[in-house]
């Protein structure tokens, strides 16, 4: 039968959130239904709210999520009622052309559970990265349920669903960085802050993590940076060539994703050195530079997509790390609220006070 449940939906775009009674209904085939036990507010949230996406609204927000499954639709066997579990917004379909060429983290035809959740009225809800998990229970795709070791405390576990994640891969998966590898990171979010500790972990020499903020620098360091450089009133360039015998760095980590950090990030390099934008622009946005500079330069420019990561294989491995006290997820949760609480989490992120806030049901 049906669940009726508590969640967060942004009803009309711009509108503060509401607090709604929502329609989950029972898993269909290759879907499960998960409690809610943790979901983290990220920015992806705030901007399906402000229209940025797109505008089916309404939307159920929230997708950095753990929970328990709950019960399994037909044909899901790798799952089953009670396994703990984080919520990933990729399910690799394994039939793609990119799922074919043995590149899932690439597919192209992501699953989502086919079945919609409602408002009361029967509304249908468009679910934030194809999740929605500020409610009690939701619907997802079984590919996203990623089974975790039960050990990792909720809030800290259902971060790596998307920001933790994101920021980690760029450093690791798509920057490839190595023993011995210089770093730097412009803009030490939540995203900024996962890379400065991917980087670190898989033994970057030097790790430059580059703010506006003194507080989220400060911040940085405690996730590994090595050096920090306030670009308010410094050339993050000229700094970071400072800092790395003039050359630049091997990889340079865009966690901002507007022209002026791209720019920087694209300068800031060595020759032959990497470029990784994992921060989200704007659409109107866009970037002019010289083709000669991208010529001579050398290297190459890349953009992560959720950190180019496979859930099945990276969300318990960082999980692991965790665990293991390599990786130092509690780090990332600056306060932890209630559902009725977003929108003032919402606020309190647009002025840079939290790293996450986490709603805990």
């Amino acid at each position: 039968m049906p669940y009726e449940v508590r969640a967060v939906v942004a009803v009309k775009k711009g509108a503060p959130v509401e607090v709604r009674t929502i329609v989950v209904p029972d898993p269909g085939p290759g879907e499960v239904l998960v409690s809610v036990q943790a979901c983290g507010v990220c920015h992806t949230d705030l901007h399906y709210r402000e229209g940025a996406v797109n505008d089916d609204f309404p939307f159920l927000l929230g997708h950095e999520a753990a929970g328990t499954v709950d019960a399994v639709g037909e044909g899901v066997t790798d799952l089953r009622s009670g396994d703990y579990v984080v919520l990933a917004w990729r399910a690799p379909c394994g039939s793609c052309r990119s799922c074919r060429r043995g590149r899932p983290w690439y597919c192209f035809d992501s699953r989502n559970a086919a079945q919609p959740m409602t408002l009361l009225d029967g509304t249908p809800l468009s679910n934030a990265l194809g999740i929605g998990a500020f409610a009690e229970k939701t619907l997802v795709a079984a590919g996203q349920a990623v089974k975790i070791d039960p050990a990792a405390r909720p809030e800290a576990a259902g971060l790596i669903g998307c920001g933790v994640m994101a920021g980690y891969g760029a450093a690791v998966n798509t920057g490839n960085v190595g023993r011995g590898d210089t770093v730097a990171v412009i803009g030490c979010g939540g995203v900024g802050d996962a890379a400065v500790a991917g980087a670190c972990l898989n033994g970057a020499m030097k790790v430059i993590a580059v703010d506006i903020d003194d507080k989220k620098l400060d911040r940085a360091e405690r996730f590994g940076a090595t050096h920090t450089v306030n670009s308010r009133g410094t050339d993050p360039v000229e700094a970071v060539r400072a800092l790395t015998d003039g050359f630049g760095v091997d990889v340079a980590i865009d966690a901002v994703g507007r022209p002026e950090t791209f720019l920087q990030a694209f300068y800031m390099r060595d020759h032959a050195g990497l470029l990784v934008q994992v921060g989200v622009p704007s659409p109107h946005m866009s970037v002019e530079l010289p083709l000669v500079d991208v010529f001579s330069r050398g290297g190459a420019l890349k953009s992560s997509w959720y950190g180019d990561c496979l859930p099945s294989r990276d969300f318990p491995f960082l999980i692991d790390q965790y665990l293991y006290g390599l990786l130092d997820l509690n780090a990332f949760v600056t306060e932890t609220i209630a559902l009725d609480q977003v929108e003032e989490a919402f606020a309190k992120m647009g002025r840079g006070e939290v790293l996450r806030s986490v709603v805990v049901l």
